[in-house]
């Protein structure tokens, strides 16, 4: 009997390994094949989810859902609207001034380079920097390439990234009104056990997450474009920007848009990067170890390595977007098999620790 469990054991232990792998590669041939659908899809639902606060905040006020979500529809396109007759086209022109000034960067960093190199052999110190040197110069000529391969495609894109936000902010709209239906008649066809603590899981790592992960990028952008701007860092305001968005990225986002551009200063003037690494470095402890706790919680749920792995998964399956929704799915699914096991139904232990318990509604 001890010998039969135990081969079950070994059997199922041997061929997780393999079904795991043929799932991840099922998922990136989908993703790959509907990717267009499925990004607008995710990035519609993401935004119901963060503007789901407000229409609940109007809602509270007595005022129906679809007028609640017909006012925050309003307001948020005519912050849109704002941002983009005033804040994108600086962003935009900042973008292609950065674009153009690259190469003449990477020309002086290699001739930077040549200099330390002929420093290095006059005191007959061993230093060989061709090899980098030689790949500067290849950087150069690739980037110049893509540019002039771009500057053709530019009106073609902004075309297309209008009509997929027209695409994304229709379906927000229809998310918010016919969401819940559409999730409930879903969730119907599974057990109770299950579909109850999914629910509350669902909307506690997402919710939650992905509105506290806005905020954090928010604090960054705020607070590093003045001090960019004191410093005179050049495209202070792209570069504040970017390391926001970058915060999107769970954990390792902020790291790298931060090394990004210290190394784009630093082709230009070496200790004005050491500055800018220095401020953002600063910024990203008050805003991890201050605001983050608060915001965000902690994951207790998720062993960091776990975290990790999941990011670079969801990155093998869907890219950028992969990346966004790695944590919170992995959360979704660690507080959904927590539940079932703890026999609880909606009480359950989240991965993400939430100031305040779950919905009335989700509850026994």
């Amino acid at each position: 009997m001890r010998r039969s469990a135990s081969l079950q054991t070994l059997l199922f232990y041997g061929l997780s390994g393999p079904i795991i792998a043929l799932n991840v590669w099922l998922l990136s041939v989908l993703f790959n094949y509907f990717k267009h659908p499925i990004t607008i899809l995710s990035i519609a639902a993401i935004l119901a989810f963060l503007l789901n606060y407000p229409v609940k905040f109007f809602e509270r006020a007595r005022i129906t859902r679809t007028q609640a979500v017909i006012i925050v529809l309003l307001m948020t396109l005519t912050l849109v609207v704002i941002l983009g007759v005033t804040l994108v086209p600086i962003v935009i022109d900042q973008t292609i001034q950065l674009l153009n000034k690259i190469p003449d960067w990477l020309t002086a960093s290699q001739a930077n380079l040549e200099q330390l190199e002929a420093f290095a052999q006059k005191r007959r110190l061993p230093l060989d920097l061709r090899v980098l040197s030689n790949q500067i110069n290849a950087s150069i000529q690739n980037i110049v390439q893509q540019l002039a391969s771009s500057a053709v495609g530019v009106a073609g894109t902004l075309l297309s990234g209008l009509l997929n936000l027209v695409l994304v902010v229709v379906l927000a709209f229809y998310m918010l009104l016919y969401g819940d239906r559409f999730w409930y008649g879903l969730i119907n066809l599974l057990p109770s056990h299950i579909g109850v603590p999914l629910t509350v899981s669902l909307q506690l790592n997402f919710q939650r997450f992905f509105l506290s992960q806005l905020l954090l990028g928010l604090f960054m952008v705020v607070t590093l474009t003045p001090i960019f701007i004191g410093m005179k860092v050049p495209f202070a305001l792209l570069f504040a920007i970017f390391i926001g968005l970058s915060e999107l990225i769970p954990f390792i986002g902020a790291t790298l848009g931060i090394g990004l551009v210290t190394i784009l200063v630093m082709l230009q003037n070496g200790w004005l990067a050491v500055q800018v690494a220095i401020a953002a470095i600063f910024m990203q402890q008050i805003k991890d170890n201050l605001l983050a706790p608060k915001l965000l919680g902690d994951f207790i749920g998720l062993n960091p390595i776990w975290i990790f792995v999941s990011i670079l998964m969801g990155f093998e399956i869907a890219g950028l977007l992969g990346t966004l929704v790695a944590v919170p799915i992995a959360g979704t699914i660690k507080g959904t098999f927590d539940a079932i096991k703890s026999n609880k139904g909606g009480n359950f232990v989240s991965t993400v620790t939430i100031p305040h318990d779950p919905p009335e509604d989700y509850k026994n």
